[in-house]
């Protein structure tokens, strides 16, 4: 079995590539810090990952171990096999250069927006054709009267979550930039990649 790991610099964006039986994990390494992820296939089609198209195939707002994460034509790209923060949030977009500038009148601030794109341009269009994010370990809970919230994660330093993979896949992971409001401790730290490709038979 061959291994890659990789590290998401704090406030900044990885792009990567895994294939089909490959096992990719993503590590809080400090804890307490969101990971924007996003996938779209490499087989010319370019389908992308999907929060809508899971949550309604789930008929759940979040998932968990056994559950597959779906793209926009429901199909499985990834299933997960372990997850020891069980909290992870499928329902608010990646911040934005606009997120910072109208709502903290801060201009230039990073984003997971434009982290996600830097590695996927060669892939995508513009920024607008980024898919919308699983925002891995942060934490917005759904309210008893439905609104939603978004506040620090439960994460502790070396929680994962571990997915296997299903079809040959782009990945990208921004470790969330935002130190204004709860969301990430207010203090941004790295995240881990390991990506375990499966052993070649010996004929």
């Amino acid at each position: 079995m061959s291994t890659r790991n990789f590290q998401v610099e704090a406030g900044h964006g990885l792009t990567f590539e895994v294939n089909q039986g490959d096992t990719l994990t993503i590590i809080d390494t400090e804890g307490k810090q969101a990971a924007d992820f996003v996938a779209i296939t490499r087989d010319g089609r370019g389908d992308r990952i999907s929060p809508t198209h899971t949550r309604k195939r789930l008929m759940s707002l979040f998932f968990k171990p056994g559950d597959c994460l779906y793209d926009e034509k429901d199909r499985p790209m990834l299933r997960i096999v372990e997850d020891t923060v069980g909290i992870h949030d499928a329902n608010v977009p990646a911040c934005d250069a606009t997120r910072f500038s109208v709502d903290f009148g801060v201009e230039g601030h990073r984003n997971c927006l434009d982290n996600l794109y830097e590695g996927l341009k060669p892939y995508l269009s513009t920024p607008l054709a980024v898919p919308e994010p699983f925002n891995l370990f942060q934490n917005g809970p759904v309210t008893s009267d439905g609104k939603m919230q978004v506040t620090d994660p439960t994460s502790r330093p070396g929680d994962r979550i571990v997915f296997e993979v299903l079809t040959n896949l782009v990945c990208a992971v921004s470790s969330c930039p935002q130190d204004i409001i709860p969301g990430n401790g207010l203090e941004v730290t790295p995240i881990d990649i390991t990506i375990q490709a499966p052993a070649k038979e010996i004929l």
